[in-house]
């Protein structure tokens, strides 16, 4: 059995690449829906739809357990198909997101401001506030910007604009905030000119940072998921559309990996 993992693009490929450099041993299986995204434009029931093909694909591919390395997808269907899909067409596998534990990892921090920025979707779900709300900081006042315009311009590998963007945005409607979060696994690739241009004055928190110790955790504490995974240190990845640029990008992410058939 493997461990999945779950994106609309290629920003799940940064969570894969930190996940892997933790955890190398095991093998994994990667799905980015490359060919519906943006995801944080669409609707509710479009969205559950989509991630449920990619789980299908993933589970039939042998993955144990899944992470749904979007934020979009985990705040719209995380809950759902964990209550629905599995009981129904896999009541022996696993989906985790990526919103509880990027909140877990606030609550270690005795924070006041902290600026939340993501797609449309994800900012329009209010779940991260929900999670807040739910795991009981009350110290902590949390501002949130959708940012959509990020995701075309990091999948074209426009960086830099993408970065300035995102500084202008935080600028203008967070100046006083103390951690930025970015909601987005495709942000992972901005973090270091963030981190940059804020030097001392605000702390980037990025996923590709946060989810693989997580996922270490999750894996010691749930042994018959553990115990079940192989380790040949493979890594599968398939992609829904396919761009000549892709092959380069997946080299630089994780230096060379088998490209499945569309």
């Amino acid at each position: 059995m493997k461990i999945g993992l779950f994106d609309s693009g290629l920003g799940g490929l940064t969570i894969l690449r930190s996940v892997t450099k933790l955890l190398p041993e095991y093998d994994y299986v990667f799905y980015g829906d490359t060919a519906h995204l943006p995801y944080g434009d669409k609707t509710e029931t479009e969205i559950y739809e989509l991630t449920k093909v990619g789980m299908r694909y993933l589970f039939d591919a042998g993955a144990a357990v899944v992470v749904i390395a979007c934020n979009t997808a985990s705040a719209e269907t995380a809950r759902r198909l964990q209550r629905e899909f599995l009981p129904a067409e896999y009541p022996n596998r696993k989906i985790l997101g990526i919103i509880v534990p990027t909140v877990e990892a606030l609550q270690f921090e005795s924070l006041t401001d902290v600026v939340l920025i993501g797609t449309k979707r994800t900012i329009e779900s209010g779940k991260y506030q929900l999670e807040l709300d739910h795991k009981g900081n009350g110290n902590t006042r949390l501002t949130q910007i959708a940012t959509p315009e990020l995701v075309p311009l990091i999948e074209m590998n426009e960086l830099e604009a993408a970065a300035q963007q995102a500084i202008v945005r935080i600028e203008t409607e967070a100046a006083k905030c103390e951690v930025v979060v970015l909601g987005c696994t495709h942000y992972t690739q901005i973090k270091t000119p963030l981190r940059t241009h804020f030097a001392n004055k605000k702390r980037i928190l990025s996923q590709d940072e946060i989810i693989p110790e997580k996922l270490r955790q999750y894996l010691e504490k749930h042994q018959e998921i553990s115990t079940t995974l192989s380790r040949a240190g493979e890594r599968t990845i398939h992609l829904t559309a396919h761009r000549p640029d892709y092959d380069q990008l997946i080299g630089q992410f994780l230096g060379g990996v088998f490209l499945s058939p569309e």
